[in-house]
């Protein structure tokens, strides 16, 4: 997909899973396993999605996966499966190296987002690419640093502690236009400082709402992860986007959806439904 100077790609960087019930909240499984239906031990399939943006002198990521650093108990807990798919793998089928990658933008320091960010090279933990600046919100960062008795599993040390000082880190405050048609725009109900991506030229919009929305199945407005910390933020911040989504149609590139890529969305009997699935 093309939109001004960026060519967009929906890169697969493996597969995991996680409870349905933490995914849906509050919603009951008998509603929200019609379409997400679970394992023996209730966990959901979930993808891993970054998105890559190349433009003539820019090669960005926005988000990572999980990465390889996982000991094998929590491969098993998260069932994690890179059988398939590989973040450096995706980059390599489109001719790119490591550190050929000149920016990552992190939506937050969740390790399913940044975990990839960092790999261990002779026994130590390093840049995956070394030449990339990468982009966080301050408010994410004092988060991961100090996470809160609930979200405290959510942040791996081995994501985080190679960024302390580290030049290639760059904290943000607030929305901004961080390249010419790229925008940061800010969410809070899932996680102080999830910064999204928003790309656009005068007739095509696309969004990447990171864990706003992690799939097509929380178009519904009380559709909330039991993760998120602040649901109630979450459905104004749903209410918002998705509205102005229908109205200017948008597409919503999606993270997490096992299935859809992306989607447009247009006004339905649950606030918003798919009005068109896409791949990117």
């Amino acid at each position: 997909m093309k939109i001004g100077p960026y060519r967009i790609v929906s890169l697969e960087t493996g597969r995991f899973g996680l409870d349905g019930g933490a995914m849906f909240g509050v919603v009951p499984k008998t509603l929200w396993s019609r379409s997400n239906p679970s394992d023996e031990r209730n966990r959901i399939p979930l993808a891993m999605r970054a998105l890559l943006i190349l433009e003539e002198k820019r090669k960005i990521l926005v988000d990572v996966g999980c990465g390889h650093k996982f000991p094998d108990k929590l491969k098993e807990i998260y069932r994690l499966d890179h059988s398939q798919f590989t973040l450096l793998g995706s980059l390599a089928s489109h001719g790119l190296e490591p550190e050929d990658i000149t920016d990552v933008i992190l939506t937050h320091f969740h390790f399913d987002h940044a975990g990839g960010a960092t790999c261990c090279r002779n026994d130590r933990l390093e840049l995956t690419f070394p030449s990339a600046r990468h982009y966080i919100q301050r408010s994410q960062w004092e988060r991961a640093l100090n996470p809160s008795e609930k979200d405290r599993g959510s942040y791996m040390s081995m994501d985080i502690e190679p960024f302390r000082n580290h030049p290639r880190l760059a904290i943000l405050d607030g929305p901004c236009e961080l390249f010419p048609g790229l925008h940061l725009l800010i969410s809070n109900g899932h996680t102080p400082g999830l910064q999204m991506v928003k790309i656009q030229d005068g007739d095509t919009t696309l969004f990447y709402c990171g864990d706003m929305m992690p799939t097509a199945s929380h178009l519904p407005l009380p559709y909330l992860m039991g993760y998120d910390l602040y649901p109630l933020t979450t459905i104004e911040e749903k209410r918002r986007y998705l509205q102005q989504a229908c109205e200017e149609d948008w597409i919503i590139a999606l993270e997490h959806d096992p299935v859809e890529q992306a989607i447009r969305v247009q006004p339905g009997r649950k606030y918003c439904e798919i009005r068109e699935s896409l791949r990117l």
